[in-house]
This record gives C-alpha cells, structure tokens and sequence, in this order.
C-alpha cells in the first residue's frame, strides 16, 4: 500500500533537489506519496510564521516527513524553525548515522558510528538576555528527564542496531553541575544495560579521538552543542555533510528525515547544487515505512555513479542537478 509522507522542501535549493529526488524515487519504483507543505523562509514571508500550524498538522497526520535544511536567520529574526519543529512535535533526539558510503574513497577504512543528541535542551534552548549593555547572558538548560530519556533513546538503539558500545560526551569537568548530571544519569542507567560498554569521555578529549581513530566509536550520545559538533566533525570524516543524513525521533513513532546540508541561496536556479544531500534521507525514509527494494536500488545506483567518477562541482566533478539524477537512474 502507497504509504503518504509530508515533504518539507526547505529553503534555498531545497525546492529544486526535492523535485530532483522524487523523479529518481519514481524512476525507482519507490511505493511514497508526498503531500507538500512549505515551512521556512517562504512560509515566513507569506504568513509570518515559518512553522505554520499545517506544518505540524501534516507531520503528526502521516507520522513520517522529509525535511530539506530549513534555515535561521543570524543575530536576529524568528526563532529556528527547526528547534520549533522538535519542540512541537517532541522530538528530543536527533540520529546522525556517519559512514562511508559505497563508491567514496575516505581518510579512513572504517567509519561507522552514529551520533545522538538531545535536541530540546541545552543552550540551544533559545534563552538569552542582555542583563546591562554589552553583557549578554545565555541560559544553558539541563533536566534529568531530558537526561534519563536521551541516554535510555541512545541504548535502546544501540540494541535494537545490533551496536555494542555507547560513549557519552560530557564537559562535567568544567560544567559540574549541568554536565554533571547528564554524566551521572548515563552511569545509572549503564546498569540497565550489561550487553552494551559504557564509557563517558570530555568533549575536547573525545573530539581529538575521533579525528585520530573514528573506529572506536560505535554510538555517541551527547547533549545538544556538544552533539551537533560532533555529528559535523564526523560528516567531515566521510567526505562532507552531502554524504550523511540526520532523522528526528522522539517518544512516539513521529519521524522527520531531514537533510544536514543544501540550502545553498547563492545556487538558487543554476541548477548544479548536489541533489545526494536529500536523495540520502530519502533513502533512509523508504527503509523506515518498508520500502527496502527501492532503497536498496537507488543506494546501489548511487554507489556505482559514484565508483565511476560522477561528481557535482562541489565534490570536484561537472554534472549538474539533473545530470547527477539521469546518472543514477541509468545505473537502478
């Protein structure tokens, strides 16, 4: 049975890569509907709000979504649509699996871990205030709830991926009570999971390590800054944020697959901005509602167009949006 998706195109190119992305869906067999929603810039400019409220009714009425990369005004203008959309919709972890994908050639041989983070909290939660001229204030908010439930999220997944070690990112050396009470629920909770290694490592430590030897990682889970540095850092690891992707996932079957990357105003109408950046959450969206077959054909597809040296300028090659689509295609 067709299963109906929301698709959020995003900002920038965004528009231009989702239409890109389902032309190869449909070359592929793929068996998705999308109902089309706008949120972000546009939706700001035409209602004042970039998370109208048809946004979050879409996604909670078809329960999975495809996000392009929603941007966020800087120093000033609306909140992040995209911390407003986890906060709504509760979606308290944000997933970063980071690998090397078939037909790259990376620094190392083997990367394969996965990045979660607490995405409602933190600094991010938006809480800043000038308390006299020229001293600003940023509010660092950290719960045990939020805690307890991101560090059981992470071994819960680490489990049900087959994973056998969870490495928790913290700064309690500095942060003694914030960080701290994130590093003591991840001790606790290490207790009700004897299948999976627990260790606990200080952010710059664990940064350095994982530039040195990503292969130690296998799950990280770290609060909201700390999590988003990480996640990027490993992007850079496997070629660039165009070839990983991210999901949201909170404590309902609620999904956003959402691209890490690809807004790129300057490329607006030109036509060569790298369309993997949204076909790789696509991917992963079909093998989420159970469309494997189509995954699996345009993953291989994308594998043998990359072996073969295909490439969008940003990645050192010539082909152009459509150009990277006609090439997967021939090779489904």
């Amino acid at each position: 049975m067709t299963r109906t998706v929301t698709l959020i195109p995003g900002d920038g190119v965004g528009p231009e890569l989702a239409r890109a992305t389902r032309r190869l869906l449909d070359a592929a067999g793929a068996d998705v509907a999308f109902a089309e929603v706008t949120a972000g810039r546009k939706a700001y400019e035409a209602t004042g709000d970039p998370v109208p409220a048809e946004v979050i009714a879409a996604i909670r009425d078809h329960g999975v979504a495809l996000k392009g990369l929603i941007g966020t005004p800087h120093g000033a203008g609306y909140e992040s649509p995209n911390v407003r959309l986890r906060k709504e919709l509760d979606l308290f972890a944000a997933v970063r699996p980071v690998r090397l994908q078939p037909g790259l050639r990376g620094r190392y041989d083997a990367v394969d871990f996965v990045v979660i983070r607490e995405a409602t909290e933190d600094v991010y939660s938006g809480i800043e205030h000038e308390v006299v001229p020229g001293v600003v204030q940023s509010i660092k908010v950290t719960t045990r709830a939020a805690c307890e439930r991101i560090i059981r999220f992470a071994f819960e997944y680490a489990i049900s991926h087959q994973r056998k070690k969870l490495t928790l990112i913290h700064k309690a050396n500095i942060m003694k009570i914030s960080d701290g009470l994130f590093l003591r629920c991840g001790r606790e909770l290490s207790a009700d999971y004897p299948q999976i290694a627990f260790e606990a490592l200080i952010a710059d430590n664990a940064s350095m390590q994982l530039v040195r030897d990503p292969a130690r990682y296998d799950v990280i889970v770290a609060m909201n800054l700390f999590g988003d540095l990480l996640a990027d850092l490993g992007a850079g690891l496997v070629g660039g944020v165009s070839n990983v992707w991210g999901s949201l996932r909170g404590e309902t079957d609620l999904v956003v697959f959402e691209a890490v990357t690809a807004g790129a105003d300057a490329l607006v109408g030109l036509g060569i901005a790298n369309p993997l950046p949204f076909i790789r959450p696509a991917v992963a969206m079909l093998r989420h509602i159970g469309d494997v077959a189509a995954a699996d054909r345009i993953d291989a597809a994308v594998g043998r167009t990359l072996g073969d040296g295909v490439r969008t300028k940003d990645s050192g090659g010539a082909v152009t949006t459509e150009g990277m689509v006609d090439a997967i295609v021939a090779r489904l």
